[in-house]
């Protein structure tokens, strides 16, 4: 599977591109991009997915794994059609999704520090972080735009590093597979001893 990743590096070069300039985007231009930004996402969803389904094709034909490529493939497609067609639902929906998640792991995040208190000391750090998330929770249910800008800041610098670390892997597999090719023998025919 290495080699293979390693001859379509540049697929792995064309998502990190992508993902930074999404994560520009969404750094740049929160308050007034947030239907922007969402099919700014939307299109990057479908590019991923597109490029995960050539790169199962080929894995495949080179009789590689090719089902995980599939899967996300799909799914990123399904993601991409959905906010593209749905934007302001979509920029709600996940807005809502992450004031639920906060939440639940805040309320979780503090009854684990109540049942820990009388094994650990410092247990009050995880009961903290709880009620930080609950608190967050809250804020987005509250002030969803504002939630939309502060998580669209966040999406945009996760995806700046994300496309960043994508952009140096698809190069070290470009150098990997051309010292690959270097040192492998030349394949033709074998001369006969006389």
């Amino acid at each position: 599977m290495a080699l293979s990743l390693a001859r379509n590096w540049w697929a792995l070069a064309l998502r990190g591109g992508a993902a930074i300039v999404f994560g520009i985007v969404a750094l740049f231009w929160p308050p007034g991009a947030i239907v922007a930004l969402v099919a700014v996402f939307g299109a990057y969803a479908l590019v991923d997915g597109i490029l995960n389904l050539v790169g199962a094709v080929r894995a495949g034909r080179s009789g590689q794994r090719w089902g995980a490529l599939v899967f996300e493939g799909v799914i990123s497609l399904l993601v991409g059609i959905i906010t593209l067609f749905f934007p302001g639902v979509t920029a709600l929906a996940l807005v809502l999704f992450v004031a639920a998640w906060s939440l639940i792991t805040g309320v979780a995040e503090v009854v684990a520090a109540i049942k820990l208190r009388k094994m650990i000391e410092g247990e009050w750090l995880l009961a903290l972080t709880g009620i930080l998330s609950i608190a967050f929770g809250i804020l987005l249910f509250v002030s969803p735009l504002i939630g939309a800008i502060a998580i669209a800041i966040w999406i945009g610098a996760y995806s700046l590093v994300f496309g960043a670390l994508l952009v140096g892997l698809s190069l070290r597999l470009k150098s990997w597979a051309s010292s690959q090719q270097q040192t492998q023998i030349p394949t033709g025919p074998v001369p006969r001893p006389v």
